[in-house]
């Protein structure tokens, strides 16, 4: 299964100067339940974000810049070549920008978290056609700001 899992506000933004411009209580549990044990795909951008590969989970960076290497951690010039590492294997790909824009075209499956909120931002999640898409899940979580879980399956 090939798979985007992102966070955005009511305005697409997903970022600010290079950070994740909310922090929000419980937001990102969803994620981590999602994505361990698997395999990530990240955008270079993205991953000096959080500073170092995520624990429970095989990472494919995509950098032409830096090369980062560990047991769990791997770099690759493109999302063609990370691609090709994870047949038959379940992805997520986790960001930035670009990443998501290239990969909404042949996802099977979209986990968005929508923050109930606008967000002033320089990053956005790119606009996908609903359409060609189920939803398949919703979860509204209340809270001093609220969001939604939301799970997209491509139609057949």
């Amino acid at each position: 299964m090939r798979a985007l899992i992102v966070a955005h506000s009511l305005n697409y933004v997903i970022g600010n100067n290079g950070k994740i411009p909310w922090k929000i209580k419980g937001e990102q549990l969803r994620f981590k339940e999602l994505t361990e044990g698997k395999t990530i795909i990240i955008g270079r951008k993205s991953f000096e974000e959080i500073g170092r590969p995520l624990p429970k989970r095989k990472t494919i960076l995509i950098s032409s810049t830096i090369n980062y290497s560990t047991d769990n951690c791997m770099t690759v010039p493109n999302l063609e070549t990370a691609l090709k590492l994870t047949e038959n294997k379940d992805v997520f790909i986790s960001g930035g920008a670009s990443l998501y824009k290239e990969a909404v075209d042949f996802v099977e499956k979209m986990y968005i978290t929508v923050i109930n909120k606008e967000f002033i931002g320089d990053t956005y999640f790119p606009r996908v056609d609903l359409g060609l898409f189920d939803k398949t899940y919703e979860q509204f979580v209340d809270g001093e700001v609220p969001y939604t879980y939301l799970t997209y399956a491509r139609k057949c």
